[in-house]
């Protein structure tokens, strides 16, 4: 190998030393003043940098060409590519006049010499380098093609009948031989599957003694350790949060976020914190949210208890007596959750907490308004100095609920 690099080494400093000479004495064949060097032209330095590597690669594919022959091809073939380097420099040698001299005489003029020029060079000089690129493309192609044709022809002349032993013997090695994969997973040979039968046979399927993957083994392993150390920082020491602390965790967040969004709305209100809202705008929105619902079909258009001339379903909400408690905290309760076993439905699905908050504040308002008929008074006599905050609307209920079945059963 290192004395294929020496020559190949040698050939490329004779063909850089040619250039050198060649750009030295330009000066000298150029006719007229010095002009500037060629080298300053970036497409005429871009020709010579290809030329100059598509000779190296000439000058090699020639020794692979020599190597690949047979001796006496090598005699006969062994001044190829140095003829073709001959050839390509001696062409570079008749054009260094027209590829390193700026075409064109002191006289002429400059408009005229850059109208003809091809990218700053001379059209000759242009032609010339790429006629001189093509060539050494043409040589390296048949070099190629002989190295291919040679090696063809090398294989087939080498080529042997195989005999049977020979194809048993490397059946058997291919059977005996494993991979690295296989190797790593600690895998047998094909040729000692009889030794890991287990007997277990399955429509052609036999089961094998194979060990476990170790990256499968390893990774199981790697589980159990996990799980230890999951169940002592969660289950044992309690250092980290349970599942169950978890979900508390994002219910509370989740509780406050809304908790935030509604009281930006504006909703914010519950049994707890409901207030009488006096502003008119509220009243007014309460009446028509009142008017226009389903509250008149048992109330009345009025709030008496009086629907077409006859008591309707719910009691009169004008009066001082009240079945569940007539605050604005109890009324709000009973809208929002309604009264089961009493005609009464809840009507937070249908309502948001500021309308239900508006129609209880409207209700409110509608106390001791005395209409022309009225149904009659139900429930206890309340009065709001005795109002006590609701603290759970379900206690309530309930309360009022039992309290009422208390009633009729003592009566």
């Amino acid at each position: 190998m290192l004395p294929f690099i020496r020559k190949i080494s040698k050939t490329v400093l004779r063909i850089l030393g040619v250039f050198l000479l060649i750009s030295v004495t330009t000066p000298v064949w150029a006719a007229g003043p010095p002009e500037p060097s060629i080298f300053s032209n970036p497409l005429a330095l871009t020709f010579i940098i290809l030329m100059i590597l598509l000779l190296i690669i000439i000058g090699i594919l020639g020794y692979i060409l020599i190597g690949a022959a047979d001796l006496k091809l090598k005699k006969e073939k062994r001044s190829t590519p140095v003829a073709a380097s001959a050839m390509v420099l001696f062409v570079l040698l008749l054009s260094s006049s027209s590829l390193f001299a700026q075409g064109g005489t002191a006289a002429e003029p400059a408009a005229q010499t850059a109208a003809s020029n091809i990218g700053g060079m001379a059209p000759s000089t242009f032609y010339v380098m790429a006629a001189v690129v093509f060539l050494e493309l043409l040589i390296i192609i048949t070099l190629l093609l002989n190295i291919r044709f040679l090696l063809k022809k090398e294989k087939e002349r080498i080529a042997e009948p195989v005999t049977e032993a020979e194809i048993a013997k490397a059946a058997e090695e291919k059977r005996n031989h494993l991979s690295w994969w296989d190797k790593f997973n600690s895998l047998r040979p094909v040729s000692q599957e009889a030794d890991l039968d287990l007997g277990h046979d399955y429509d052609g399927i036999r089961e094998l003694n194979n060990r476990l993957p170790p990256w499968w083994l390893y990774g199981f392993y790697l589980t159990i350790i996990f799980a230890g150390v999951y169940l002592w920082r969660f289950h044992i020491s309690h250092t980290g949060p349970s599942s169950k602390e978890e979900y508390e965790t994002a219910v509370a967040k989740a509780e406050l976020k809304e908790k935030e969004y509604l009281k930006m709305k504006g909703e914010n209100i519950d049994e707890n914190t409901v207030v009488f809202l006096s502003a008119k705008a509220d009243l007014d929105a309460g009446k028509a949210i009142f008017e226009k619902g389903a509250c008149i079909s048992c109330h009345g258009t009025d709030a008496s208890g009086i629907v077409f001339g006859q008591p309707g379903v719910g009691p009169n909400l004008t009066d001082d007596y009240w079945l569940n408690g007539g605050s604005i905290k109890n009324i709000f309760t009973t809208i929002k959750y309604g009264v089961a076993g009493k005609g009464m439905q809840s009507w937070s699905s249908t309502y948001s907490a500021k309308e239900i908050a508006q129609i209880a504040s409207y209700i409110k308002s509608l106390h001791g308004t005395k209409p022309v008929k009225v149904k009659d008074p139900q429930g206890e006599l309340y009065k709001d100095e005795e109002t006590k905050p609701a603290t759970d609307s379900l206690k309530i209920m309930n309360d009022s609920i039992k309290a009422k079945d208390n009633k009729v059963a003592m009566n």
